[in-house]
């Protein structure tokens, strides 16, 4: 097996789609499609269930998705380490939508002006894995928000901020001065795909299960409201676009900003960044 082809598989398995995949591939399906045929055959064993209802692990395919994901971040971590022997450090960073926040943008001056001769990689996720790749292993620290399971985690909060319901500007409700979650029972809420971390899960639907459309991306959110009059919960102080508009929740706790790493992890690079982003955010000077 090659590390290509794992990564092939991996991106379906988690994508559980084969268009989504080649997407985030940037591949055509068709080439994607035959790799995993020819990784099947190779292993003898179906490794999704294909059907007019979707795609879907099979029990072969969830063995391989777990040892496919250990054999990619120790082929990640050999290519960090002989990188660093080479001279060649670098650092990954995986950072939760907030890519635009002006504390990241001071963050990644100071940190370079710190290490200048360090490469920086930046790798953004989507709303699936709070913690951004950092238990898969290809990142070493994630710029990202709470709550979810910080098993094996260190975790540092940076800052709080309040959120509010996101509503189409023609929703009743947006008229509002404050809300709070009751008003919004028996809404149609946006929700995350199975298997995404619980904590994060209760957090962002207000601690109720809810009813309502899947999505992965922040864009996706949006669109759902736009489209189809679904809320959610979303950061007070995002601009949420033409035709939304956001009502603060009177009654949910502010989300936390918080930069995590792996546990025990002594890598002085990853250590600078820490200290880096908690002086960063510290800055009452940006908003």
């Amino acid at each position: 097996m090659e590390l290509r082809t794992l990564r092939y598989f991996v991106a379906v398995a988690e994508e559980l789609h084969f268009g989504r995949a080649a997407t985030r591939l940037h591949m055509s399906q068709p080439p994607l499609s035959r790799a995993i045929r020819q990784l099947e055959t190779e292993l003898g064993g179906a490794l999704f269930d294909r059907s007019s209802a979707g795609v879907a692990l099979t029990p072969v395919g969830a063995v391989l998705l777990g040892e496919a994901r250990a054999l990619l971040a120790r082929a990640e971590l050999a290519r960090a380490r002989v990188a660093g022997a080479a001279g060649a450090a670098a650092l990954t960073v995986g950072i939760l939508g907030d890519s635009t926040d002006p504390r990241v943008t001071r963050l990644a001056a100071a940190y370079r002006a710190r290490h200048p001769h360090v490469e920086v990689r930046v790798r953004e996720t989507d709303l699936t894995d709070p913690t951004c790749g950092l238990r898969a292993g290809p990142v070493d620290v994630a710029l990202t928000r709470g709550p979810f399971d910080t098993a094996g985690l260190t975790v540092r909060d940076l800052r709080a901020d309040p959120v509010g319901a996101l509503l189409r500007a023609d929703d009743p409700l947006a008229r509002r001065d404050g809300l709070v979650l009751a008003d919004l029972a028996g809404r149609r809420w946006f929700r995350f795909p199975a298997g995404t971390d619980p904590l994060w899960q209760a957090y962002w639907h207000g601690g109720e299960p809810r009813e309502g459309p899947v999505v992965r991306a922040v864009q996706e959110c949006r669109q759902a409201v736009l489209w189809n009059g679904t809320v959610g919960v979303t950061l007070l102080g995002h601009d949420p676009g033409e035709g939304l508009a956001v009502v603060p929740l009177l009654d949910m706790a502010p989300s936390r900003v918080v930069v995590a790493w792996n546990r025990g992890d002594t890598n002085p690079l990853l250590r600078s960044f820490v200290r880096t982003a908690t002086a960063a955010y510290r800055d009452r000077s940006v908003q």
